[in-house]
């Protein structure tokens, strides 16, 4: 596994490949869950927690959220537009001041998860295909 973090430049918005759709037929709808759910705890305990939410019962809709757009990025049903409607992910996190730094800490900690769950090289290569340029997009805030 090439689990490389690429380089970024303030503002830059590269191209997203979706990851294939053999990262939810591997791990099903429960499984993305338990991973989203997984990162959001190691969120809650490193340097970027105070972008997420501190009550538990407001960190779990967020695992929810998060959980609804990976399985229907991976091809699974439209939970997230159904329940969120469209993703428009770079203006829902504009309320948050997302950094270069804070994005390398998002990456690796889904690095951390993703090397836990075991999966075939292919089955993470793909997800991490897909999250490491998404990234980019989130950040908003250069840093200081």
């Amino acid at each position: 596994m090439d689990f490389k973090i690429n380089p970024y430049e303030f503002g830059e918005r590269p191209g997203v490949k979706i990851p294939s759709p053999i990262f939810l037929a591997h791990l099903k709808e429960e499984g993305i869950r338990d991973m989203v759910s997984k990162h959001y705890d190691l969120l809650s305990q490193s340097s970027i927690k105070h972008l997420f939410p501190p009550e538990a019962e407001d960190l779990e809709a967020a695992k929810q959220h998060s959980a609804d757009f990976f399985i229907q990025i991976c091809g699974g049903p439209q939970y997230f537009n159904q329940n969120r409607g469209k993703p428009l992910l770079a203006a829902r996190h504009g309320a948050f001041k997302i950094t270069p730094d804070a994005r390398l800490v998002w990456l690796k900690c889904y690095k951390d998860v993703l090397i836990s769950l075991n999966l075939p090289d292919e089955v993470a290569q793909t997800f991490w295909n897909y999250i490491n340029p998404f990234s980019n997009w989130m950040v908003n805030t250069p840093n200081k």
